[in-house]
């Protein structure tokens, strides 16, 4: 069996917008004196660095028989058909295209993601949007789980 483990880390651009809080924080506090500021500085930062790397630390994993994806585990025998998105198809199935009882691990940073079947009778989600990097690789690791 295929296996598949992703990290939607988030983009190195927003790791710079972290620091510049700390550097925002620092300039509010600069009027208080320097030992507020430096703790503004470090503070500021360190709590919008916990934030994108808590954003960023969705997987996805195949492995077991089962997907796993962010909080959700779906057997393969509940999954049906997965299909890879490219840009303009994800963007449309993020959009206009959304069911809202859908299960979507969305990261708006990445622009492809692979939409798969939830077959469960007893599962009222009609499908999984997933975010990810390499749509081709995890539609082959879902089909090999699958079979």
């Amino acid at each position: 069996m295929q296996s598949y483990e992703e990290r939607l880390t988030a983009p190195r651009s927003w790791w710079v917008i972290a620091a510049l809080t700390g550097v925002a924080c620092a300039l509010m506090l600069l009027p208080v004196g320097t030992l507020p500021m430096l703790a503004g500085l470090i503070g500021g930062a360190a709590l919008a660095a916990v934030a994108v790397s808590t954003y960023g630390s969705a997987r996805i994993r195949v492995v077991g028989g089962a997907l796993i994806a962010g909080d959700a585990k779906i057997p393969a025998a509940a999954l049906g058909e997965a299909r890879a998105l490219d840009a303009d198809e994800a963007l449309a199935w993020r959009t206009h295209k959304a069911d809202a009882r859908a299960f979507m691990l969305l990261r708006s940073y990445i622009r492809t993601a692979v939409r798969v079947e939830i077959t469960d009778p007893g599962d009222p989600t009609p499908y999984a949007y997933l975010s990810t990097r390499d749509p081709e690789r995890l539609v082959a690791a879902l089909t090999a789980a699958r079979a």
